[in-house]
């Protein structure tokens, strides 16, 4: 079968997981909460459990009547959608402002070479402070009016101030991280333009992001909590140790979903668990509830890279930003493929030989295409997403209406993430 008609079967069956209904979530709005809506959301009613039917009703988790057929179901009425990045979208203006400043250095090329993905219109989503900014909201840390850029930036003494530092510090290793992979999968694209590599050099790509990372360390510094510096620190040792595993050539891990969860925490999903955790410590919460936040930020870090594992498989590269089936051309084998060979074992014969040889890669792609490796991946990713709203529903109970509405929003995100198509 053509290459052409294999990735086309796939994204079809994925159209066709997404279609199928989603796990039941808790309901955040139990009896314990304040029934006042927040601003723009009728609840009428309030429960422990509701199930979203289908797509279409994830797409409208905040704003579309979810199942109505069973009185212990919750559902919500009016259109207007609560969009997550929206609620902290100001702190993200002043977030970036920031850190266009702080990346600025004194020679010109590495000036240019840290910015690059700092300048308006580069800087992707801002998934990960988003994600910050909402859990400090969800940890009872109302949002004060903000100061402009550029005040305060020495040493933040409030508390808001601190945690949207951790979000900048997020930010500036996530980023760094970027250009590190880019560099050692010879990526020509990131973001939908140029890799930073590709367009400025290998060398000058792997000293912006030790100057990233320099960065984020000064900015850790500042902060003066050694538990939060310690989790940060712990969070570039997991990226390093992450990157390491991925280069093994050894078949017994290579083909182990154990070491590929492992892999994938270290990778993807430490960064946003220790970041939402040092949130919750900066806030002087309990340990129990700290827990919770490091809960949350695991499992959305997990179901969002088996997500991307997924896209790399029936995603397209305008979608993505950069091109599509990355991974197994430079012989990684991810959750699709891993699941593939369960089913069909002489797989892994193929998967030995490498993908050096395009023929390899169209006998993968058909046995991945006759198999539930992509169905079991969202599954997998979905489970995780349940158990990530599960932490936010777990957090102690409150009647603010703010704290309401970013808890809401951080498990619409969760929602988000498993289906999203790049």
């Amino acid at each position: 079968m053509a290459r052409a008609a294999l990735l086309h079967l796939l994204r079809h069956r994925t159209a066709a997981v997404a279609a199928e209904p989603l796990p039941a979530f808790r309901c955040l709005m139990s009896s314990g909460y304040s029934r006042t809506p927040a601003a723009g959301i009728k609840w009428a009613g309030f429960c422990r459990h509701f199930r979203f039917s289908s797509r279409a009703a994830v797409n409208d988790v905040i704003g579309n009547d979810l199942a109505n057929t069973d009185s212990s179901l919750a559902f919500m009425e009016g259109k207007e959608r609560l969009d997550p990045f929206s609620i902290v979208a100001d702190e993200l203006s002043l977030i970036a402002t920031r850190l266009r400043s702080m990346v600025a250095a004194e020679v010109p090329n590495l000036a240019s070479a840290a910015e690059y993905f700092f300048k308006i219109g580069a800087e992707g989503k801002r998934f990960r402070p988003t994600v910050l900014l909402l859990m400090a909201t969800a940890l009872n840390v109302r949002i004060p009016e903000l100061p402009p850029a550029g005040v305060g930036d020495n040493l933040p003494t409030d508390l808001r101030t601190r945690q949207q530092r951790i979000a900048e510090i997020t930010e500036m290793i996530h980023v760094a991280s970027l250009l590190h992979d880019d560099v050692l999968d010879d990526a020509d694209t990131r973001r939908g333009v140029g890799s930073l590599n590709a367009v400025m050099g290998n060398k000058l790509a792997v000293l912006a992001g030790d100057f990233l990372l320099s960065r984020a360390c000064l900015t850790l510094a500042s902060l003066k909590n050694t538990e939060v510096v310690t989790l940060i620190a712990t969070v570039v040792e997991n990226l390093v140790t992450g990157e390491t595993m991925q280069l093994t050539t050894a078949s017994t891990k290579r083909f182990s979903m154990e070491y590929y969860m492992q892999k994938t925490y270290n990778k993807t999903a430490s960064l946003m668990s220790n970041s939402c955790k040092s949130v919750a410590i900066l806030a002087g919460h309990s340990a129990e509830v700290a827990k919770l936040a490091f809960e949350y930020g695991k499992n959305l870090g997990l179901a969002f890279q088996l997500i991307d594992d997924v896209l790399d498989f029936t995603g397209t590269s305008a979608s993505l930003g950069k091109g599509s089936l990355s991974d197994i051309r430079h012989g990684i084998i991810t959750a699709p493929i891993l699941f593939a060979m369960e089913e069909f074992p002489q797989l892994r014969a193929v998967v030995d030989k490498g993908f050096d040889n395009p023929a390899n890669v169209d006998i993968a792609l058909e046995y991945l295409g006759k198999s539930r490796g992509i169905e079991r991946t969202k599954e997998l990713a979905m489970k995780h997403a349940n158990q990530a709203a599960a932490a936010i529903d777990s957090l102690p109970q409150s009647d603010d209406e703010d704290v309401m509405k970013s808890r809401l929003a951080l498990v619409d995100l969760t929602q988000r993430v498993i289906t999203r198509n790049k």
